[in-house]
C-alpha cells in the first residue's frame, strides 16, 4: 500500500492554490488508488516551533545522557520523522514568499533534517560526508507564485529560491524523484494567470496516471 504525506504551508486558507492544487492532487490520486494511506501536517495553519537552544542540544545529546526535559523537546521532530519514513510520496503545496520558502515550512525541514534520524555524517567521505538514511522517495511541489518566468530558461530561474531550496533539503530526505507544478502570474490577474491556474490543474491527473503506470511496472514480475 502507498502511503502519500499531504503537507500544506499555505498561511492562507480557501483563498489559497496552493492548497487548492495539494487537495486535487490528493483527490486525484485517490481516485486511482483507493488504497494509499494519506498523512496529512498543515504546517501552515500549525506550524512546527523554530529551533532552539535546548532543541539543538538534546539532538546532540548522546542516548545514555538523554533525560526527559530533552526526549520531550524532541517529541515533535519524532513523530514528523516517523510520518516522513513512512511515506512513499511527499506532496507539498506551498506558496512562494520573498522568493523562497514560507518560515513555517522551513521549521518543518529544520525538524525532520537530523542526524542520525535522517542522515549520516562520516568524515571519513572526504568532500560529501553527509549521506541520507532513508531513500526511494518521491516530491511534489505544488505551488502558487505571484511573478512569472522562474522555471528553466526563464526570467527569474536566478530567483526561484523555493523550487531549489526544497530540493537541496529533500536530498537528505530520501527524495530522489522531484516532479514541479505551479501556478504563476497570480498578481497579474490577467488571462495568462487564469491559463497557468487551467495548466497547472491540467498537469496534475496526467502526471499521476504517469507516476501509478511507473509504479506498477515496478511492482510487475519480470
Amino acid at each position: 500500500m502507498t502511503t502519500l504525506l499531504h503537507i500544506d504551508a499555505s498561511a492562507r486558507s480557501d483563498r489559497s492554490l496552493s492548497r487548492k492544487l495539494s487537495q486535487a492532487f490528493v483527490e486525484s490520486w485517490l481516485a486511482h488508488d483507493g488504497k494509499t494511506h494519506v498523512i496529512v501536517r498543515d504546517v501552515g495553519h500549525t506550524p512546527p516551533p523554530y529551533l532552539t537552544e535546548e532543541w539543538i542540544a538534546a539532538v546532540f545529546t548522546p542516548e545514555a545522557q538523554m533525560t526527559p526535559e530533552k526526549r520531550e523537546e524532541l517529541r515533535l521532530s519524532d513523530e514528523l520523522i516517523d510520518e516522513l519514513d513512512r511515506a512513499d510520496v511527499i506532496v507539498i503545496g506551498t506558496p512562494m514568499y520573498n522568493y523562497g520558502m514560507p518560515a513555517t515550512l522551513k521549521s518543518w525541514f529544520d525538524k525532520v533534517i537530523r542526524i542520525g534520524k535522517t542522515f549520516t555524517f562520516d568524515l571519513d567521505r572526504g568532500d560529501y560526508p553527509l549521506e541520507p538514511i532513508m531513500s526511494g522517495k518521491k516530491l511534489i511541489i505544488l505551488s502558487a507564485r505571484g511573478e512569472f518566468g522562474f522555471g528553466p530558461g526563464g526570467v527569474r530561474e536566478h530567483m526561484n529560491h523555493l523550487d531549489t531550496h526544497i530540493q537541496t533539503c529533500a536530498h537528505y530526505l530520501g527524495v530522489d524523484e522531484t516532479h514541479v507544478i505551479s501556478i504563476d502570474y497570480q498578481e497579474f490577474g490577467d488571462a495568462r494567470y487564469e491559463a497557468s491556474i487551467a495548466d497547472a490543474f491540467d498537469a496534475i491527473p496526467v502526471l499521476i496516471r504517469q507516476m501509478i503506470a511507473e509504479q506498477q511496472c515496478q511492482l510487475s514480475p519480470a
